[in-house]
């Protein structure tokens, strides 16, 4: 198999639903043996934070809950926010209640929250 250019991997993985990429994680988790959060919790632990820092969440997964009354607004921020196409934006939002965003950070999730109750749509963080 010839090894793809960073660009063409990019190009090849836009054509993945956001529920299939999140499979694609998860399986590449599994078969290198490592976590796509881990350089966080490193990142704290090595910053000397303690337990304080183990207990807040860190990692918030973005869910939309409901398209509200302006579904075509609320497909056009999708598409900014995770770079879907149209059709894979239109079936996420469709599909509500469904995942925007796994893994997060508190900022970006609230960022993101804030984009899409800005156009009417209901989110929730988890």
């Amino acid at each position: 198999m010839a090894k793809l250019s960073k660009e063409e991997f990019i190009e090849m993985i836009k054509e993945y639903s956001v529920l299939e990429l999140s499979e694609i994680v998860k399986a590449c988790e599994e078969e290198f043996g490592v976590s796509a959060a881990a350089g966080v919790v490193v990142a704290a632990a090595g910053a000397g934070a303690g337990a304080a820092a183990e207990e807040e969440k860190t990692e918030f997964d973005v869910e939309l809950t409901s398209f509200g009354e302006k579904k075509m607004d609320v497909i056009k921020v999708i598409r900014t926010i995770t770079g879907l196409g149209l059709k894979e934006s239109k079936e996420l939002v469709e599909g509500a209640p469904k995942m925007v965003k796994e893994g997060a950070s508190k900022d970006e999730a609230n960022d993101i929250k804030a984009k899409l109750e800005e156009v009417g749509a209901k989110v929730t963080l988890k």
